[in-house]
């Protein structure tokens, strides 16, 4: 492990309390896909429900060497119907979360956000990294950098709640969110200063709620407290932010990269927004990003039945 990044198992350690989520995993017909759900099943994360051509899955266990165990099976004949299926099963409550296997995330993703069959909310949905920096002091969530491509102002508002509602449920209070452009100022050049402007204001207003805002911020008084004050910014979010608000996708793919190949992060990464989470997981994740990726989303998932408990 890199010196400094346990902050994973801190994380995984409230999961032990918790009970094993059913999970169905879209079809996972390949090595890395079928590995990960059955090692967070054995971790007691998640109840793994196989979606996919049956032949194939246990075709793809044997020659790897993956003890499927009693580990239910449901038979689908290609990668497309295993998306619909898995979405299904959510929907008809035999299970709580929804894992990528080896299909294409577009594919899966198209199931999830269907009007008549899938699992869409008023909210748009948005992907998070949940991240390790060995040189951050506590785990930092860069979102969006893997759906939204270019995202408008209510978009924006929205993936700030997603990621607000995902820090509550993993024991942040009233997290703190650094609103990403390439200054501090905000100007009409630049249109993600205006953004970051109004997202504040929004959150003012209680059109965000349940998190301090600010931005625009450059990433190095985001990051840095030391470079905020060099600059003349005063700020409860520079040097101490829970999320980083990108501009759009590709600021935010290369900041979560750069991170993870420069700074030596994991990312851990799942979608909010839909009627449950969506685990996404990559043939290059090592297993810690796995296991914590379905970490995360059995606490929100546990988050969200509490909830509705209370609401009853």
């Amino acid at each position: 492990m890199t010196p400094g990044t346990e902050k994973y198992e801190t994380l995984l350690q409230r999961c032990a309390a918790l009970k094993p989520v059913p999970t169905a995993v879209a079809h996972p017909c390949e090595k890395t896909a079928l590995e990960g759900p059955i090692e967070a099943g054995q971790k007691g994360l998640i109840i793994p429900i196989l979606v996919g051509p049956t032949k194939k899955i246990e075709e793809v266990a044997k020659s790897s060497g993956i003890d499927l165990g009693q580990v239910k099976i449901v038979d689908t004949p290609h990668s497309h119907a295993s998306a619909a299926k898995a979405v299904e099963l959510i929907r008809e409550g035999q299970a709580e979360l929804l894992m990528k296997g080896s299909l294409h995330t577009d594919e899966l993703l198209s199931a999830v956000v269907s009007k008549e069959t899938g699992l869409r909310t008023e909210r748009r949905i948005s992907h998070v990294f949940i991240m390790d920096v060995p040189k951050y002091h506590k785990v930092l969530i860069v979102t969006d950098a893997a759906i939204n491509i270019g995202p408008g102002l209510e978009d924006k508002a929205d993936i700030c709640q997603n990621a607000i509602d995902l820090c509550v449920t993993l024991g942040v209070k009233n997290p703190k969110v650094a609103i990403l452009a390439a200054v501090e100022t905000v100007t009409s050049k630049m249109p993600a200063t205006l953004d970051a402007a109004a997202l504040c204001k929004m959150a003012d207003r209680g059109q965000i709620q349940g998190a301090i805002l600010d931005g625009p911020l450059a990433f190095d008084n985001a990051i840095s407290a030391e470079a905020a004050r060099t600059k003349g910014i005063t700020s409860a979010v520079s040097g101490d932010a829970d999320v980083m608000v990108v501009p759009d996708l590709e600021a935010g793919n290369m900041l979560a990269k750069n991170l993870t190949f420069l700074s030596r992060a994991d990312a851990a990464g799942i979608v909010l927004g839909a009627r449950v989470p969506v685990i996404l997981t990559s043939r290059a994740d090592n297993q810690r990003t796995r296991m914590a990726s379905c970490g995360v989303a059995a606490l929100f998932a546990a988050a969200r039945r509490r909830a509705a408990a209370v609401a009853v």
